[in-house]
């Protein structure tokens, strides 16, 4: 069975991914990896772990609705979460990565995000990226 690794933040943009993510592991009966990633440290505390964990919770809910098979994996591991989903699609042989963009100004343009670009350059596998819908929040 073949893999898919989402890259997925409780965000528009992470939900875009996680939506595109599971439609493609569905028309390709694949497997989907969802990667959570966190710096950790002293900026993660309990009230943000239970962020996390409540909107993780929310991500199986709507997963098991689809019939994918899936893995959610929370990562709080000192790494940038471009590290975190390059060494999960490395670890798992991924077909290829779904990370979400947010929109940005017109300069803010002209710079890809630190953690997309970094995903895109160093990425083992083709990277599908997607923009969340305009309003989506």
């Amino acid at each position: 069975m073949t893999t898919i690794v989402v890259g997925y933040v409780p965000k528009a943009e992470g939900r875009a991914a996680l939506r595109r993510a599971a439609e493609e592991a569905k028309l390709r009966s694949a497997k989907l990896v969802v990667v959570n990633s966190h710096r950790g440290g002293r900026s993660f505390d309990s009230d943000e772990a239970a962020a996390s964990d409540a909107a993780l919770r929310e991500v199986r809910e709507q997963l098991d609705s689809t019939g994918v098979p899936y893995e959610v994996r929370q990562l709080v591991r000192g790494l940038d979460p471009a590290e975190d989903l390059v060494a999960v699609a490395e670890q798992v042989q991924a077909e290829f990565i779904v990370i979400g963009l947010r929109r940005r100004s017109p300069v803010g343009k002209l710079i890809l995000g630190s953690n997309a670009q970094r995903v895109l350059l160093d990425a083992p596998c083709p990277v599908l990226a997607v923009k969340a819908e305009e309003g989506e929040d």
